[in-house]
């Protein structure tokens, strides 16, 4: 079944799988239009910043407070720190993270900033006008201790 529409012809012109008929900017075919709700492009955005190295978590801490209740009843936002806005042709895309320690953070700003641009182009098909990072916290090992208890009594400063 997955060879059976190897190509597909459309007006003469022979169309490989997976490849867009018209520009996919405008969304517009001659049988119809693609709308892309804003939420699957904020969670297309977030994939790719996960996948960064150095970036630890999205949100700011009340986002990820609330992430982590979602995620134990099954429930997880993988849009969670993500804000876009999208227009016709057009999106802007806001995303806050928290980068891991001791990563230079300039860099994993750029390199998030440079994920969630070619993913936008790319799979969704629409013109990214900016991407805005903004890191709200610097992750270290001795967060998860303190999350843990781990800490409690080793030399802490107040008990």
């Amino acid at each position: 079944m997955a060879n059976e529409n190897l190509n597909q012809s459309t007006s003469g012109q022979t169309v490989q799988p997976g490849a867009a008929r018209i520009p996919a900017a405008t969304g517009m075919s001659s049988s119809g239009k693609t709308v892309i709700a804003d939420g699957v492009i904020a969670k297309v955005a977030s994939i790719a910043a996960r996948e960064v190295p150095g970036v630890y978590a999205l949100g700011g801490g009340a986002e990820r407070m609330l992430g982590a209740v979602r995620d134990v009843i099954g429930n997880t936002d993988h849009g969670q720190g993500v804000r876009v806005e999208v227009g016709e042709t057009q999106v802007a895309a806001d995303l806050t993270i928290v980068a891991d320690y001791p990563v230079p953070l300039q860099k994993v700003a750029d390199d998030v900033r440079a994920a969630v641009y070619q993913v936008i182009q790319e799979l969704v098909g629409m013109e990214v006008t900016e991407v805005n990072v903004t890191i709200s916290d610097v992750h270290t090992g001795d967060d998860d201790a303190q999350s843990t208890g781990e800490n409690v009594g080793k030399g802490a400063r107040v008990q």
